[in-house]
C-alpha cells in the first residue's frame, strides 16, 4: 500500500500535467506536462490528484527527460500495481506556488475566464482558452450572456496590438478587435 494520505485541496488548485501511464517496474510513472519548459513541472516538489475519494498530496522523488516526455518516481510508490491508482490523474499545484512575474506578464490561468471587451466597449465573450502557435500565443473566445454574437474569435495574443488592456480585478480584457472579423 502506498504511503499517500488524503490532503486538504490546494487553495488556489491550478493543473500543470497529468500522470499518463507506468513505466517500468519500480512505481515510476510517464507525466504530460502543461510547464514551459516540459520539465517545469520538477520545480513543484508538491503535488495534489484529485481522485473519486478526495484529493492526494504526493511528493515528487525523482523526474527526469525520457525520449520525448518525462517519467518520474512518486514517493511512496515502490511497484507497477500501486502505481497504477494514480495514472490517469491530473497533477495540480496551489497557484500560490507559481515564481513571480514581471509587470504586464501574465499565467494562463489567469486568463482564462475574463471578459473580453472592444475598445468600443462591445463583448465578444470570455477567453476560453490560449492555444500555443509558434508565431504567438492565441486567444480563443467563446461567447457567453450578452455577447455581441454566437461566434467563436481567435484573437492573437499580442500586446498593445491586439490586447489593449488586462484588468484581473475587474477580470476583463480590452482588445483592438473588429467584433464582425
Amino acid at each position: 500500500m502506498s504511503t499517500v494520505k488524503q490532503a486538504k485541496a490546494p487553495e488556489q488548485a491550478l493543473v500543470v500535467g497529468r500522470i499518463t501511464s507506468v513505466y517500468g517496474v519500480k512505481g515510476w510513472v510517464k507525466l504530460y506536462s502543461h510547464t514551459e519548459p516540459m520539465q517545469g513541472i520538477f520545480n513543484y516538489q508538491h503535488w495534489w490528484l484529485k481522485t473519486p475519494q478526495g484529493w492526494k498530496a504526493v511528493q515528487v522523488g525523482q523526474g527526469r527527460v525520457q525520449g520525448r516526455g518525462l517519467v518520474a518516481a512518486v514517493k511512496g510508490y515502490t511497484d507497477r500495481d500501486q502505481v497504477k491508482e494514480i495514472c490517469g490523474l491530473d497533477i495540480y499545484i496551489d497557484a500560490k506556488d507559481l515564481p513571480a512575474l514581471e509587470e504586464g506578464e501574465f499565467y494562463w490561468s489567469q486568463l482564462e475566464g475574463l471578459k473580453v471587451l472592444t475598445k468600443e466597449g462591445v463583448l465578444l465573450g470570455r477567453v476560453s482558452q490560449l492555444m500555443e502557435t509558434g508565431a504567438n500565443d492565441v486567444l480563443v473566445i467563446k461567447s457567453c450572456e450578452g455577447s455581441y454574437d454566437r461566434e467563436e474569435r481567435l484573437i492573437p495574443y499580442v500586446p498593445d496590438q491586439f490586447v489593449l488592456n488586462i484588468d484581473l480585478d475587474k477580470q476583463e480584457m480590452l482588445v483592438d478587435w473588429d467584433p464582425d472579423f
